[in-house]
C-alpha cells in the first residue's frame, strides 16, 4: 500500500512542479493575494478528479488486455525517461519564473472560472493526469493509494504555492533553484521509471 502510495506521490510531484500555466496561474493569484485559497483548492479537487478517473478508467481496460497493459508500462516508463532526461536538460539552462502584472483584480466567480480554462482546456493536463498518472496507476497494486499519493502531491504543491507565494517569489526568481527542482524532478522520474522496467 506505501509503495502505491509514494509511487503516486512522487510521480505526481514531479509533473505538477514543472513550471506550466497552471502554476504561474496559482502563483501570480497568489502573490496578489486574489482569491488564491480556493483557486488552489480548485486545482487540487480538478487534480484529484482527472487522476482518479484514469486511474479507475483505465484500470479496467488494461486488467483486460495484456498487450495494453504492456504498452501502457513500457510507454510510461519511456514517457518519465523523456521526461527526467528533459529535467536534466532544464536543470543546466538558466530559466526562472516571471510574474508579470497579467491579472487584474477581479472577483471570486471570475478568478476561478480563469483557473478551470487553464486546468481544463490545457491538453498537457489530460496528458499527465489522465493518460500518464492514470496508466501508471492503474498498474499499482493498491490504486486507491496510489491517487491518494497523487492527490496529496497535488496539495502539497499548490498549497505552497498558494500559502508560502510571498516567501518563495524571490527564490522563483533564481535560475538556480529550479534547476536544483528539475533534478528532484529527474531523480523522481528515473526513479518510478526503474520500477516499471524492473516490475
Amino acid at each position: 500500500m506505501w509503495q502505491s502510495y509514494l509511487n503516486g506521490l512522487l510521480v505526481a510531484l514531479g509533473l505538477i512542479m514543472a513550471i506550466g500555466t497552471q502554476n504561474a496561474f496559482v502563483l501570480a493569484q497568489s502573490l496578489r493575494r486574489e482569491h488564491h485559497l480556493p483557486v488552489a483548492a480548485l486545482c487540487i479537487v480538478c487534480d484529484a478528479i482527472l487522476v482518479a478517473a484514469g486511474v479507475f478508467g483505465l484500470a479496467t481496460v488494461l486488467a483486460q488486455n495484456p498487450l495494453l497493459l504492456a504498452i501502457a508500462r513500457w510507454g510510461g516508463a519511456a514517457f518519465l525517461l523523456w521526461y527526467g532526461t528533459s529535467a536534466l536538460r532544464r536543470a543546466f539552462s538558466k530559466q526562472s519564473l516571471e510574474h508579470g502584472d497579467a491579472f487584474k483584480a477581479r472577483s471570486l466567480r471570475a478568478v476561478l472560472l480563469s483557473a478551470l480554462a487553464v486546468t481544463l482546456l490545457n491538453p498537457h493536463v489530460y496528458l499527465d493526469t489522465v493518460l500518464l498518472i492514470g496508466s501508471l496507476g492503474a498498474q499499482q497494486t493498491e490504486p486507491g493509494a496510489y491517487v491518494a499519493g497523487a492527490a496529496s502531491a497535488s496539495f502539497l504543491w499548490f498549497a505552497s504555492l498558494a500559502l508560502g507565494a510571498a516567501w518563495l517569489a524571490p527564490w522563483l526568481a533564481r535560475p538556480a533553484t529550479w534547476r536544483l527542482l528539475d533534478l528532484l524532478v529527474a531523480v523522481m522520474m528515473f526513479s518510478v521509471a526503474y520500477q516499471l522496467i524492473s516490475a
